[in-house]
Parts: structure tokens; sequence; C-alpha cells
């Protein structure tokens, strides 16, 4: 396990929050991927209301059963912390809504972009009293 500390990326949402998270390494890495999961509340369509970040570099490297990604788009030995990192951090600017974790962030993302605002807001500010 390792923790991580992420930067709200500026021109986002997150700007100047600051977010922490556990990378956790299998035996089988760098071979499988690890797993990320932000101790920090989030709310964010591609983050389990747990803290687990459901991103493709974070898949295993297989076939998709749904179709949905592209075996590229998955884990790799050739993948880094540093990608890893890098991938979260544009998935926290770019959500993508349509293969959501949370349902409920992706929905309100939707249909009520100031509520989803003022949600990731107290995210940002909570994340700065921890």
């Amino acid at each position: 396990m390792t923790d991580v500390t992420l930067y709200g990326p500026p021109d986002t949402d997150y700007s100047g929050g600051l977010f922490i998270a556990i990378l956790t390494f299998t035996k089988d890495y760098p071979f499988e991927p690890p797993t990320m999961c932000f101790q920090s509340r989030m709310w964010h369509p591609n983050i389990y209301k747990d803290g687990k970040v459901c991103i493709s570099i974070l898949h295993k490297p297989e076939e998709d059963d749904m179709g949905y990604e592209h075996i590229d788009e998955r884990w790799s030995p050739a993948q880094s912390v540093h990608s890893v990192l890098l991938s979260v951090i544009g998935m926290l600017g770019s959500p993508n809504d349509e293969s959501p974790a949370n349902v409920d962030a992706a929905k309100m993302l939707r249909e009520d972009r100031k509520a989803y605002k003022r949600e990731v807001q107290r995210c940002v500010e909570r994340s700065l009293e921890m």
C-alpha cells in the first residue's frame, strides 16, 4: 500500500482540493493493476461511494465482457504509478457519465450541473479540513 495525495487539478471542479488516496498493489504487480481508493470524500461519476476509483487503466488486462473498453485502454505492465496518477487527475477534470461507478453523481452531473458543482465543492472544502 502506498499513500497518495493529489491536488485538485486547476480549472476543474476539484481545483484547490487536497485529496488523500491509497494505492494497493497485488502480489502479481506489475502484471495486474493496483487499486486506488480515495480516503477523502469524493463525488464523481467514476469513483464509487466507498472511494474506489473506476477507470480503464486500473482494469485487468483482459477483454471487456460488455464491449465498452478496448483492451489497449486497460492496464498493462508498461503502465506505472505515474501514468495511473495522471489518468486519475485527468478523470477528475473529465468525468465519464456514460459508464458510472457512482450513478447518483452521474445523474446529478447530467441533470443539475450546479448541484453537482456544489457537492464537489463540499468535497474540496472537507479535503482541506483533513
